[in-house]
């Protein structure tokens, strides 16, 4: 192998490991907002909520996706919910609700 083959070999793997360490990035971290309420009772909840990820470095949307669920006083569905989240293995799952 001639020297110059052999650089522009190495030369052209090293401009492609940026699209191989992006392809590679795990996925954003979820986290599952359970609410007993309506979303329209719940929106100073959601925002203390939102706050509190900024304030710890999360911005929703960009480096964590969160799942609102929002029970509507039906908590006989608080298991299948609980159930389905804890299958999807999200990130952590929130509650301000009781008796959520």
């Amino acid at each position: 192998m001639r020297r110059r083959d052999f650089i522009k070999g190495i030369a052209g793997s090293a401009a492609a490991w940026p699209l191989v360490a992006h392809a590679q990035q795990p996925p954003m971290p979820e986290v599952g907002v359970i609410q007993g309420g309506a979303a329209r009772a719940e929106t100073l909840h959601v925002t203390a909520f939102r706050n509190g990820l900024s304030e710890t470095g999360y911005t929703e949307g960009q480096n964590v996706a969160v799942g609102y669920h929002w029970l509507e006083g039906h908590y006989e569905r608080l298991p299948a919910l609980l159930h389905d989240l804890i299958r999807r293995r999200v990130a952590a799952i929130a509650s301000a609700s009781t008796p959520v």
